[in-house]
């Protein structure tokens, strides 16, 4: 099974067409796709296998005033029935790549301290889970 690995651009909207589950969070909204893909400083690296979306994953740049340039790894996701092929790290491998052609110094990611493979992922690249606290903030006018 030949798997590719593509960073998403507009050319690629209708890879989105099929998607094998769980790879993304939510159903797919075409109006918020055009939207990621225009801003600048945002990628979605997605793994394509025989036609369908099997794994993707996320970021974006973040450029500071007083601290280093960073790669943000905002999500990743692969479909069950493919976990445990290495897709999770080839798909940090080149988002990380592309990061480090846009002066990113740093990257960073997280995820729920119950999700072990995420974390057995990101331990393996060589780092240890820190301590924060996330306060989430509803903008939208319910």
């Amino acid at each position: 099974m030949q798997t590719r690995i593509i960073r998403f651009g507009a050319e690629c909207a209708n890879v989105l067409d099929r998607v094998a589950i769980d790879v993304f969070d939510e159903a797919i909204d075409p109006a918020r796709v055009a939207a990621y893909l225009a801003e600048p400083g945002h990628l979605m690296v997605v793994a394509v296998s025989d036609g369908e979306v099997v794994g993707q994953a996320r970021g974006m740049v973040h450029r500071h005033p007083d601290k280093k340039t960073e790669l943000y790894i905002d999500n990743l996701g692969v479909t069950p029935s493919r976990r445990r092929e290495r897709l999770a790290t080839h798909l940090l491998d080149d988002l990380v790549a592309w990061g480090r052609s846009l002066g990113c110094e740093e990257a960073w990611v997280g995820t729920e301290v119950d999700n072990g493979p995420a974390r057995a992922l990101y331990e393996r690249r060589g780092s240890q889970a820190e301590t924060f606290v996330m306060y989430v903030y509803e903008l939208a006018d319910t």
